[in-house]
């Protein structure tokens, strides 16, 4: 199944049990981070995003214990991403690739915004994405920059990392910049140790990705925020994304990139 395969071919395959990472796949097509949370959370997640709009961006939140999702109508969020994480009491507990029997009727999905749907637009804008050439999954880190709290959610600001050549990181600005529903411009370019980053080669999620002489890492905020606020916050369960193991959405990334 070849990156072009239609987002619906794509979800199926990860019902089937494909557990593979998403970045590249259905281009053109929105992805979405997922975090469910118990209903009685679910205002605080609300909270957090809010006031955290950069790396918490929602586009969708579903009715308690609903696994349907406006933004890919027939998907079932509890088993058409490739690989999910549980966690209790803010704990890892298990990466199935399906929640069907972990799923509860007090359950809310949110959907957000994922800086997997801006590479393509960099892509067409000459801006290589250099994860993508070299097969692995974007390096994302923990920051020493805290998310402002919301109820009982709190937690670091996670960003990803992407080498850009240093002539081309205005273009990346500015193309970013214009898609703030999937994170939006960098929060950060250069030196990795203004985020408290000590090592690009050690990411806290995803792959290590090699720079190609003249790059500048440029950092921008990422959905795995929630779950790091999730681990320090603690709620009794959640279900989240694997990283790099994405909601594939049927919304063209062109719905969320202002004109």
């Amino acid at each position: 199944m070849g990156g072009m395969a239609a987002p619906a071919e794509h979800r199926a395959q990860y019902r089937a049990g494909l557990a593979a990472p998403t970045s590249g796949a259905a281009p053109g097509h929105t992805q979405a981070n997922l975090v469910v949370l118990p209903q009685d959370w679910a205002w605080d997640m609300l909270l957090f995003a809010q006031r955290n709009p950069q790396p918490v961006p929602v586009l969708e939140v579903t009715d308690p214990g609903s696994p349907e999702t406006t933004l890919a109508p027939g998907a079932d969020l509890r088993t058409d991403l490739p690989r999910y994480r549980v966690w209790r009491d803010g704990e890892l507990v298990d990466e199935p690739t399906e929640v069907l029997d972990v799923w509860r009727d007090d359950l809310v999905a949110f959907l957000i915004g994922c800086s997997f749907s801006f590479e393509t637009a960099l892509l067409a804008a000459g801006v290589p994405v250099r994860n993508l050439e070299q097969g692995r999954i974007v390096s994302m880190y923990r920051t020493d920059r805290p998310c402002r709290p919301a109820g009982r959610l709190s937690g670091p600001l996670v960003v990803s990392m992407r080498p850009v050549p240093a002539a081309l990181v205005p273009v990346a600005v500015q193309v970013t910049a214009r898609m703030p529903q999937v994170h939006g411009a960098p929060v950060h370019v250069g030196a990795p140790e203004a985020l408290g980053i000590a090592d690009l080669g050690a990411p806290d999620y995803g792959d290590a990705v090699e720079a190609r002489p003249g790059d500048v890492p440029v950092f921008w905020a990422c959905g795995v925020t929630p779950q790091a606020a999730v681990l320090a916050s603690r709620p009794p369960l959640a279900i989240t994304h694997a990283p790099g193991h994405m909601f594939v959405t049927d919304v063209p990334d062109a719905v969320y990139r202002l004109p």
